[in-house]
């Protein structure tokens, strides 16, 4: 069973933001080395999507993304930083989560295209979507990635 939470940055508990930041570090800087500012400034303009699991009696969180409107990061809106928690992998959360976060994006900010930074390895799960690639591959952090646009 999944627990969704859609929350801004000010509504999401103590607790909660703090596995968040916890997910993120682990995903994005431990098992994929790259040293990066994860902190950037913009999670406090976002929405904040949590998908959240019990592992043996614990609430833990699954997967987890996040929503930046128009014109704050990009011209379009835009989804990043997801990931889906090493004890849910396999199971298909990352598929619901990007089918409730586009919802739920499409629904805040209707008419408006989103953009994404995707690892390249990740380019046909983006495409199921309707992403389509905007951008020759980059490395950022030591990770290669393409720009897509939906």
């Amino acid at each position: 069973m999944i627990e969704w939470q859609w929350q801004e940055f000010e509504e999401i508990p103590r607790e909660d933001l703090y596995e968040v930041l916890r997910q993120r570090q682990e995903v994005f800087v431990l098992e994929q080395k790259c040293l990066y500012p994860d902190l950037d400034g913009y999670d406090q303009a976002a929405r904040h999507l949590m998908a959240w699991h019990t592992v043996d009696g614990q609430r833990q969180l699954a997967a987890y993304l996040r929503c930046i409107a128009p014109g704050v990061k990009f011209p379009e809106m835009s989804l990043g930083r997801v990931l889906t928690a090493a004890s849910a992998r396999g199971s298909g959360i990352g598929r619901l989560l990007l089918e409730q976060g586009l919802r739920r994006a499409e629904a805040l900010h209707p008419g408006h295209r989103c953009r994404i930074g995707a690892q390249l390895y990740l380019e046909k799960f983006y495409a199921s979507f309707g992403f389509t690639r905007v951008s020759e591959p980059y490395d950022e952090d030591g990770i290669m990635h393409i720009d897509m646009l939906r």
